[in-house]
């Protein structure tokens, strides 16, 4: 199984519309994709606010989306491109009980791509790009965590459209991670992608490909 992580500092920054963008890029690949929502004391990871997310029964649950047309965030990964679609609900510090259920579900899964910071303690990803705007000051600790595993940085633009000109080290003092150092590439809305970030990803991509002798050729770009 080859694994992608799409992670971020806080919510709402653009990681489920880089996620849908990876998918479409990289389409060929027949993509499983997975969204992670952790919930806790009436609290949802998603949005920050009171939700109905959490199963009622058990501390997590695991479905699987079928529709394509629906505005859930589940449905934007199968209208991308993605060949199947999960969304795992799960108490906080629960995912780890979690796991296992997952993991029976992407057995047969060549290639995963999940939104999510947490997952990196249990897997050790392909790649693990992270999601930054500079405009937020909140950095949960999940993404501080985490973050020096970054295999590249995307700052988010500002609303008005403008890209920031470097990796956003400025915007939270004290971070034990020099960004700088790490590849970055710039993305706005509504797309959130890049050929530069496409470049990246790609290079990534057969780079494992090749040491598991894994024929991609269908991602080699028109």
């Amino acid at each position: 199984m080859n694994v992608v992580v799409v992670g971020g500092h806080t919510r709402n920054i653009g990681k489920t519309s880089l996620m849908a963008a990876l998918i479409r890029e990289f389409a060929p690949l027949g993509w499983t994709a997975v969204k992670i929502t952790q919930y806790g004391h009436g609290i949802c990871s998603h949005d920050g606010h009171a939700c109905q997310c959490a199963p009622q029964e058990h501390p997590f649950a695991l479905t699987e989306e079928r529709d394509t047309a629906a505005r859930s965030d589940t449905s934007r990964f199968l209208a991308a491109g993605a060949r199947r679609s999960l969304w795992l609900r799960a108490r906080q510090n629960q995912l780890g009980q979690a796991l296992p259920l997952l993991m029976r579900k992407l057995v047969r899964a060549r290639w995963v791509v999940i939104e999510s910071n947490s997952i990196l303690e249990f897997i050790d990803p392909l790649l693990y790009i992270a999601v930054l705007d500079r405009s937020r000051p909140d950095f949960k600790t999940s993404a501080q965590r985490w973050l020096d595993r970054a295999d590249a940085l995307v700052p988010v633009g500002n609303h008005h459209g403008s890209l920031p000109d470097r990796a956003p080290d400025a915007a939270w003092p004290g971070l034990a991670v020099n960004l700088g150092s790490k590849p970055s590439f710039s993305v706005r809305a509504p797309d959130f992608w890049s050929e530069a970030l496409a470049e990246f990803v790609r290079e990534s991509i057969e780079s494992a490909s090749s040491t598991k002798r894994e024929n991609i050729s269908c991602l080699q770009p028109q």
